[in-house]
């Protein structure tokens, strides 16, 4: 039986990612299903659903962290359409990316970007 904490984390993972965070969570499940469970549980369940942060401020954060580390482009991507289904604008996430140059440099902005105008794209295409 699953906990408290799951349902919450599937209801935010649900409300930010949609099916893209489904499919993250399914395309695990053959393989570490317990990593899935922690994705939900813990960063959806708990640190997703705590106070202080709107889900926009959130997908801002966590958008510009996974551009900091660089080498995270899947997740970045579902991230990017993160943002724009809790209301964050195109102008917004591309202002937040270049707000990092100074501190993480042009290649990992321009990766991230280059990520965040394949999403525009393909969410115009929808």
């Amino acid at each position: 039986m699953k906990n408290n904490r799951y349902e919450i984390g599937l209801r935010n993972l649900e409300r930010v990612d949609g099916n893209g965070g489904r499919n993250v969570i399914k395309s695990l499940e053959e393989i570490a299903p317990d990593l899935g469970d922690y994705i939900i549980t813990f960063a959806f369940g708990e640190i997703y659903d705590r106070g202080g942060l709107s889900l926009k401020e959130r997908e801002m954060i966590t958008i510009t962290s996974l551009l900091s580390q660089g080498g995270t482009e899947p997740q970045l991507k579902v991230h990017i359409k993160g943002a724009l289904n809790v209301g964050l604008s195109k102008e917004k996430i591309i202002e937040t990316f270049i707000q990092c140059i100074p501190y993480v440099g042009f290649p990992r902005v321009l990766n991230a970007v280059n990520v965040a105008k394949e999403v525009f794209r393909e969410e115009e295409k929808r």
